[in-house]
């Protein structure tokens, strides 16, 4: 089950040729348009990809936005029926704006990285209603006997609220599911209880003023981050330098293993750590241990930011980096 904000993500892609005679700047002709799922809705999918069942829990606006997401969502089988719909705020959506890559044509822009010209937002930050925070609850609650994991996938929007996280953790509790929670700036210190927490480094260092600038440094941030949560485990992802996993042994001492990047060519890195969130998630549903749910995310995640946009793996394209990267797998 995920939580959180849904997001609608659009692509623009065309070509710069000239400046424009109005005013000195560029004219952006548009050749192609793609939309896809991002957020919440980002992690789902990259759930039912990988064979999962995903249910999808959060809000849209009544507007063209929602209406494509709800196609979208219905096309991947996701479960959207704890999706709200809210009339008062719009469907939070990302447009970036991207020309093509040198030699490149409009059949080819979604393999080509191109260059990332502009992004423009349509999104409202309020919390949403408490009725409808409630409401949501409501259905979260009802979900859990008969869901193997929790994910908030936080991004600040308005949908994750202190006293929602602080339900779900009380509610899950009987169940003894992972709740595993990819936490932005508003909520970070709210996630006490949870299994998991996966921001990346700056994340992690913004959560307590501090600026990571070696691994020492990390180690210092992510013992303090896993104390004060009461997490089992701390997931930092540090782009080109991997991920970072923190545990406490048995006897009470920090354990951190260094897992490193598993990508060979970096077109977009947007939507990384959803994948990372998803498969990490789905490894400890299964039973695996933090260790090797860790190793998984980090494959899942290099072969994501190989793609454009929001994009999710395959469990045929996982298992062959899986074996590239002669790790045996539990089958």
């Amino acid at each position: 089950m995920i939580i959180g904000d849904i997001i609608v993500d659009e692509y623009i892609w065309g070509d710069v040729n000239r400046i424009s005679p109005e005013a000195p700047v560029p004219v952006f002709e548009t050749a192609a348009e793609t939309t896809g799922c991002g957020g919440a809705a980002n992690v789902a999918q990259n759930v039912a990809s990988l064979g999962g069942n995903a249910t999808l829990v959060g809000v849209i606006g009544e507007d063209r936005a929602g209406e494509k997401l709800i196609q979208m969502a219905t096309e991947m089988n996701l479960d959207i029926a704890r999706v709200c719909i809210d009339s008062q705020r719009p469907t939070s959506t990302k447009t970036r704006v991207i020309a093509h890559a040198a030699g490149s044509t409009s059949t080819e822009v979604t393999q080509e990285q191109g260059q990332h010209l502009l992004r423009i937002d349509r999104e409202s930050k309020q919390e949403i209603p408490a009725r409808l925070s409630d409401h949501l609850l409501a259905e979260v609650i009802s979900q859990l006997p008969t869901s193997d994991a929790v994910v908030f996938a936080d991004y600040d929007k308005g949908v994750v609220n202190t006293q929602l996280i602080k339900e779900v953790v009380k509610h899950a509790q009987p169940y003894n599911i992972p709740i595993i929670a990819d936490p932005k700036r508003d909520n970070f210190w709210h996630y006490e209880g949870v299994t998991v927490v996966t921001p990346n480094h700056k994340e992690a260092g913004i959560a307590l003023h501090e600026e990571i600038k070696d691994v020492a440094q990390l180690i210092a941030v992510g013992e303090k981050i896993l104390n004060r949560l009461s997490l089992k485990a701390l997931l930092i992802t540090r782009d080109a330098e991997g991920m970072s996993l923190f545990q406490r042994r048995t006897d009470g001492s920090l354990e951190v293993k260094h897992l490193p990047p598993h990508s060979k060519a970096v077109t977009d890195v947007t939507g990384a750590g959803d994948t990372v969130a998803a498969v990490f998630t789905l490894a400890l549903a299964t039973g695996a241990e933090f260790h090797t749910a860790a190793v998984l995310s980090s494959l899942a995640g290099g072969i994501v930011v190989g793609k454009m946009g929001c994009a999710t793996v395959t469990s045929e394209e996982l298992l062959q980096a899986i074996e590239m990267a002669r790790i045996v797998p539990v089958r």
